[in-house]
Parts: C-alpha cells; sequence; structure tokens
C-alpha cells in the first residue's frame, strides 16, 4: 500500500510504502492471545466438519492443530471459525482469522489481487460432476448433460469454471445458483437440477453420508485443477514460512517413515533428514522463530501427512492420486529441509 508524505523542507511529496497493520505481527498476535484463529468450512467431511458436541475435525483441521502445535504447543489452542464460501475472504482480510485452512483453490486471482497468499498446495482436487443415475440411466458423460440444469454454489470458482468448460466444448448448461454448500446438496438430492457439480471431494464427502449412495453416479471428467492450501494475509513473512514448512515438515514426516506414535524415537534416527525434521540436528527451529522441538509436536499432535489423510480422507473413498508421495506417483513433494 502507497501513502504520500508532505516534506516541508524540500517542499515536495514522497511516495512511501506503508505496510498493512498486521504486517509481521500475526505470530505475536497468536501467542498474545494464547491461540490460533482458523477459518474453517462450516461442515465439509473430511475437511472441516463439527461433531455433534461441536467438536471440529477433518484435514484443514489437523493441518490447523499442527500449526498451533509447532507455535503455541499444543493443538488444543485453535479456536475454530466456520465460515460460508462468501464470508471467507472477508474474514481474513479484516483480521478476524489468522488464516483459511477451509479447502481454498489457490489461482492467480486470489494470489495476486486479494492481499493473500498460499503457503503450498494442501490437498490437489478438480471439479467434478455427480447424477442420480437411477433417475437419469443415460447419462454417462458431461456431453450428455447438454441442456441440463446443474446445481452450483456461488461465491467460487465452480460457477466460472462450468461456464468455460461449456463454451470450450460447445455445450449448453443451465446453472441453478444456490447460497451455500448444504442448501446447494439439498436442492440437487431433492431433484431440482439434473446434476450437481463442485470439487470431487465435496461430492464424495456429500456421498458418504447418503443412505441411497448407491443411486449417484460419479461422471468421469475432471474440469478443473484445484490445487488447495491454506490462505494467509499478504505481507507476513515470518507467519508464512511457519505456516508452509508446518507442511512441508508433515509431508517429509510421511516420506521418511516418522509417525505420531514413533516421532520420539525417531529422534534417534541417523538420517540427516529426520535429524534435521526431529530438531536434534540444525537450525530449522531458530530459522523460523521456534524452538527446535516445533515439528516434533505437529507431528505428535496429528501424524505425518499419510496419517492424516488415512484418518481423514480414505474414509471419503477418494484415492489418494495426485496427493500420494511424489516417490510413490503423486504430487505431494516436501521441500529439502537443511
Amino acid at each position: 500500500m502507497l501513502k504520500r508524505e508532505w516534506i516541508a523542507g524540500a517542499a515536495l511529496w514522497l511516495i512511501v510504502a506503508v505496510e498493512p497493520a498486521w504486517a509481521g505481527t500475526t505470530l505475536d498476535a497468536i501467542r498474545q492471545r494464547g491461540a490460533l484463529v482458523c477459518g474453517v468450512h462450516t461442515g465439509l467431511a473430511g475437511f472441516s466438519a463439527p461433531d455433534k458436541a461441536g467438536k471440529y475435525a477433518g484435514i484443514d483441521v489437523d493441518y490447523c492443530k499442527a500449526l498451533a502445535a509447532a507455535i503455541l504447543g499444543s493443538a488444543d489452542k485453535v479456536r475454530y471459525v466456520p465460515l460460508t464460501a462468501q464470508q471467507r475472504f472477508t474474514a481474513l482480510q479484516s483480521g478476524e482469522v489468522d488464516l483459511l485452512s477451509r479447502n481454498t483453490t489457490w489461482n492467480s486471482k486470489r494470489d495476486a489481487a486479494m492481499g493473500a497468499v498460499f503457503p503450498a498446495v494442501w490437498f490437489f482436487d478438480g471439479q467434478a460432476f455427480v447424477i442420480n443415475g437411477r433417475k437419469n440411466p443415460k447419462v454417462a458423460k458431461l456431453a450428455d448433460l447438454n441442456k441440463a440444469a446443474v446445481c452450483v454454489e456461488s461465491g467460487t470458482t465452480t460457477e466460472r469454471n462450468m461456464a468455460d468448460y461449456a463454451r470450450a466444448n460447445k455445450l449448453n448448461f443451465k446453472p441453478v445458483v444456490f447460497e451455500g454448500q448444504e442448501a446447494t446438496e439439498k436442492a440437487f438430492q431433492s431433484g431440482r437440477c439434473d446434476a450437481y457439480t463442485t470439487d470431487a471431494s465435496g461430492i464424495a464427502a456429500m456421498l458418504s453420508a447418503l443412505p441411497n449412495r448407491g443411486d449417484f453416479t460419479v461422471l468421469p471428467e475432471l474440469i478443473s485443477k484445484e490445487p488447495m492450501g491454506p490462505m494467509l494475509r499478504r505481507n507476513d513473512a515470518d507467519f508464512f514460512a511457519v505456516a508452509r514448512w508446518t507442511i512441508y515438515a508433515l509431508q517429509q514426516a510421511e516420506e521418511s517413515g516418522v509417525t505420531q506414535a514413533n516421532v520420539a524415537e525417531m529422534k534417534k534416527s541417523n538420517s540427516p533428514v529426520v535429524q534435521r525434521l526431529t530438531g536434534v540436528s540444525g537450525e530449522i527451529g531458530k530459522e523460523l522463530g521456534l524452538d527446535a522441538d516445533w515439528a516434533v509436536r505437529a507431528i505428535r499432535a496429528v501424524g505425518n501427512y499419510g496419517e492424516i489423510w488415512e484418518r481423514n480422507i480414505k474414509p471419503l473413498g477418494l484415492a489418494r492420486g495426485n496427493n500420494a508421495l511424489w516417490n510413490k506417483g503423486g504430487l505431494i513433494y516436501p521441500m529439502p529441509l537443511e
């Protein structure tokens, strides 16, 4: 942000850069309040959803827990703020939350024009379509949905992706737009639309809760790339670094065989990578403004990336796919710990 300042002695205006009020202060604010404030989904199974007691769980929730453990020493020191797709960006920009950990797609507009930044990809996804196969037995691919009514949530990239795909493939989809995921899903399930489109993970989450899930068919095409990750305010390099390297630490832990159960024992490992990960050698913690055991606490709190996946995403029926480690055919590639 730029500000003009009048220099009286020189009789001129000087253009100076002014950092936003939160610049460089997020870690201090988290420590002072004793809690990480995490913007999460209002209810998406596998990612962030409250149980009957109001306790949140999911892969995005586990990231918040790991980050709190790294910074504050406890995975319990998190306050979750449920946000709709329409609310999430305002909540982040206003400082209501420290970050969004809410299945948010990393794209150029959000990265360059919204005063925000993404530290890394936490989950690779893609936009899919689902139909009621019992009611539409002849629909086997997207081309068969020409002129069909499609339920879609407002305030997401999903609307534009669908419009772009239709235009490029000379199809005519009739979008039926609703505010909020729950309203969109209910409209589709009640038969108001021929199909429903959202991220493949969102469809899997919806189907996992339906007693008649066998009636539904997910069409084979994915029409977009949806690299998702935590979204932070720009101009806070210290918090950005901690947020980024917490992701890579959890992913490196899976690659190195460091688990929630054995992380303390693995401090005895002869592997230089594991020694740096567990704080036995190197100065990663010091360089991040944390102590040597920051990653150990994060891993002890939620396990490695593979354990987080098994606990939250595998029950939805989704294969690891692109979310497998790079040396197992996927795209998860933790940056080197030095």
